[in-house]
């Protein structure tokens, strides 16, 4: 894998720009590139409507904006104040195949353990890209964690497609590729028994996205849900997607999260991509996810 590095200096050179004090909240950052520890909050609070908490909110907004994913420690919450928290970021997304808990199907179930075939989100990826309109971003809550292990990576997407040639952005420019759900969606909550569906979503989104909020472009491949590459051979779709993901998945562009339990992680997925670690076996790691609607990728 390359280093991105040669003799001139780095191909990708970060400027962070810290901008101005934070009021409401405390922000450490994990790399000087992507993720965030989030504390003075309480989210179980600040669902309320309170002046404080609507503040808490908008500077929430913020750092998620400067660094991708953001992560809260020891937080205790109900499943309803779940759902609120994702709430005053936009309307809920419902997940096209995974199983729920209770009654709300914005509730996502993320449960693995001993006798379990599979962990969810064990390869890179972006929350359900194949959607016409993918989710916006993703909260985790993990209750339960294992001793050791069960971290998840995360990558920036805007340094991904900062770093790469003028040459490529040029080639990239103006393509789309296709994201299909059907093969990864069919038959994977089976253990849970969940009946498949007539259909899973698939749609065409840019090669390139440009971000709504920041306006800054993001590589949007990934190899959980992208098939090809549209209007070009299909070898050469291959290859080319073959590097952007490798590309992709450099560790220049990453951190890492250590969960403990009653954490919450809070990603962009138009500008990050994920993988969970499943090296827990037999131990068990458990909680929801409530996912927020996005818009169609432009």
């Amino acid at each position: 894998m390359s280093s991105l590095a040669g003799k001139q200096g780095p191909r990708y050179r970060h400027m962070a720009d810290d901008g101005a004090p934070y009021e409401t909240i405390a922000v450490e950052k994990l790399t000087p590139i992507i993720g965030a520890e989030i504390s003075g909050v309480d989210i179980g609070k600040l669902v309320s409507d309170d002046a404080r908490s609507n503040r808490q909110i908008d500077e929430i907004h913020r750092a998620l904006a400067e660094n991708l994913v953001i992560f809260f420690r020891d937080q205790h919450i109900t499943p309803q104040q779940h759902l609120a928290f994702g709430r005053k970021f936009g309307e809920l997304h419902f997940h096209p195949a995974a199983p729920h808990e209770d009654e709300d199907p914005a509730l996502m179930k993320i449960y693995a353990d001993a006798n379990s075939p599979r962990a969810n989100g064990e390869g890179w990826h972006s929350d359900v890209s194949c959607d016409l309109e993918p989710p916006m971003g993703s909260i985790l809550y993990i209750k339960q964690c294992p001793p050791r292990g069960g971290d998840t990576l995360f990558a920036n997407m805007y340094a991904a497609y900062e770093a790469l040639s003028d040459r490529m952005k040029a080639y990239l420019d103006g393509l789309s590729a296709l994201h299909d759900g059907e093969p990864i969606y069919r038959g994977l909550y089976a253990n849970y028994g969940v009946a498949d569906r007539p259909a899973y979503p698939h749609a065409e989104h840019p090669v390139v996205r440009t971000h709504p909020v920041t306006g800054k472009k993001a590589l949007y491949v990934n190899r959980g849900f992208t098939r090809h590459i549209n209007g070009v051979p299909r070898d050469e779709s291959d290859a080319m997607l073959a590097y952007l993901y490798q590309h992709a998945e450099n560790p220049l562009f990453q951190c890492r999260f250590r969960w403990t339990e009653n954490a919450i992680a809070f990603w962009d997925n138009r500008c990050t991509q994920h993988r969970a670690m499943w090296d827990y076996w037999p131990h068990t790691r458990s909680g929801t996810r409530v996912t927020v609607k996005g818009e169609r990728p432009v």
